[in-house]
């Protein structure tokens, strides 16, 4: 973006892919290739903040049918259950395929002989069997951060196949969740009839290929033919727990969660979510679950404050307009019904915060609400938990959010269950201190244990594995019921 004196001003993209990985480039000495922002601009390569980044660039027409069109209206709906009805159009799926192929170029020229290649989410799906074309020599990952989708959802894609195919080319291919890589490996056996041992795919090599004897590990498989092999199974995602502990310990950013009660009237509870403003996220079964307690006395504005952070996301999609409309005429209606002079029902901020700030909210807010319908992973549960080196707050998380899996102790709920979900906010507002520190404790020695440097070196160990023909069958970071 450009500031104010016309100067060019870089900042990090907001969401949880980049705050991930964030710390991850910094340890490494590696390379950012990605999308710079803006369309239909020409950016050569520059450094900010000691990471070096090479800008990808895509005109207006790609921003549309690639990105709001294909990744945005057509995989990100499918890939969440259907949650919104997803379209399928030709010329979307056609910018796709030439994006990834722009994105695959710029990779493959910036590698060296032998480098590993670390492909992110569902917007580049093609790219490593088209890199793997490119450079057959690297040792390349691919890493989705959203839910991969059964097969009778995943099989309405008429580009089904190709996706699949793009995502083979991938030494090592990373989930959320174990039912996530489930899910994949069903649908390259349904699609592809190629065999599968656990998580190791056979993907078969034309012998013909000249480039057969390039390939990462070549194997014979049951008929005799050449195959390699990649590992698809779940890594499941994290933050930089140290990064969040810091600032929640910061005498400034305590004190700030102070104000911030303060300045919501001193309820006895503030209730929190965080959210980018998305139909996956479950804000709409919040709202639904708040108003009825407001309404049938079990709670009262007087006592109890919702804060609910709704950043912006894709509002050139029109889903997304539509949602924002709805949720705050949703918001306006309960604050007109129940609010008091001294004290509003929901504080909506329509808007992000720095981590700063994020991390006062954490600190101030007695209950966290996290109720998606559908989530990969949900970051936000695992800062809350970081956040809170007080031993103190509940989290309320959705069963159907990939935290879920690990973050047991949290008051798990069906948001799709509003009698439920009603129960559960009760049960948390109600819950003894002991039994609060015995959840929290619990949760983040979770939190702490697999932190991101966990995560991002158990999936290096295993690119580093796969280049040897060395894949480890079982994954540490996958609890075992």
């Amino acid at each position: 973006m450009v500031d104010d004196a016309g100067e060019a001003d870089w900042r990090p993209s907001p969401g949880g892919l980049v705050a991930a990985l964030e710390p991850v480039m910094r340890s490494q000495d590696g390379v950012w290739i990605g999308w710079a922002g803006v369309s239909g601009e020409e950016i050569e390569p520059f450094e900010a903040d000691g990471i070096s980044i090479i800008p990808v660039p895509l005109s207006e027409q790609e921003l549309q049918e690639y990105y709001e069109g294909f990744s945005n209206d057509t995989l990100w709906p499918l890939y969440h259950d259907v949650i919104a009805q997803p379209t399928f159009h030709r010329e979307w799926w056609d910018s796709y395929v030439k994006v990834n192929k722009r994105f695959a170029d710029a990779a493959a020229k910036a590698s060296s002989h032998g480098a590993v290649v670390w492909v992110h989410d569902y917007q580049l799906q093609l790219v490593p069997a088209m890199l793997r074309e490119l450079r057959p020599d690297l040792v390349i990952g691919f890493f989705n951060h959203i839910p991969f989708p059964p097969y009778g959802i995943y099989s309405q894609l008429p580009w089904r196949r190709q996706i699949i195919d793009g995502l083979l080319g991938a030494d090592v291919i990373g989930f959320q969740r174990v039912a996530d890589a489930g899910n994949f490996s069903r649908a390259v056996r349904r699609l592809r009839g190629y065999e599968t041992r656990g998580p190791i795919i056979e993907v078969p090599i034309d012998s013909d290929d000249p480039d057969a004897g390039s390939h990462r590990h070549v194997t014979t498989n049951r008929h005799g033919g050449l195959a390699r092999t990649v590992l698809a199974r779940a890594f499941p995602i994290s933050i930089d727990t140290e990064k969040y502990q810091e600032l929640a310990r910061r005498p400034d950013i305590q004190a700030r969660a102070q104000e911030i009660r303060e300045e919501l009237g001193n309820p006895q509870t503030i209730m929190l979510g965080v959210d980018r403003l998305d139909y996956t996220k479950g804000i709409g079964h919040r709202l639904k679950a708040f108003g009825e307690l407001l309404r049938d006395g079990a709670l009262s504005a007087e006592d109890v404050t919702l804060v609910q952070v709704a950043s912006p996301s894709r509002e050139r999609v029109e889903t997304y307009r539509q949602l924002r409309d709805e949720i705050e005429l949703t918001v306006g209606r309960i604050n007109g019904d129940y609010s008091t002079l001294g004290h509003s029902a929901i504080a909506y901020l329509h808007h992000g915060y720095p981590r700063e700030e994020m991390v006062a909210l954490y600190l101030a807010a007695d209950v966290m609400l996290v109720t998606a319908l559908r989530d990969g992973m949900n970051l936000v549960a695992k800062e809350y938990v970081a956040s809170r080196v007080d031993d103190d707050g509940v989290l309320i998380l959705s069963e159907f959010a990939g935290a879920s899996d690990e973050l047991r102790q949290a008051l798990l709920i069906n948001p799709h269950d509003i009698e439920g979900l009603k129960e559960s906010i009760l049960q948390a507002i109600a819950m003894p201190k002991r039994d609060r520190t015995r959840r929290m404790r619990a949760l983040r020695k979770k939190v702490v244990t697999n932190d991101v440097a966990r995560w991002s070196a158990s999936f290096l160990d295993a690119l580093t594995r796969a280049a040897h023909g060395d894949h480890p069958l079982q994954n540490p970071l996958v609890n075992r019921r």
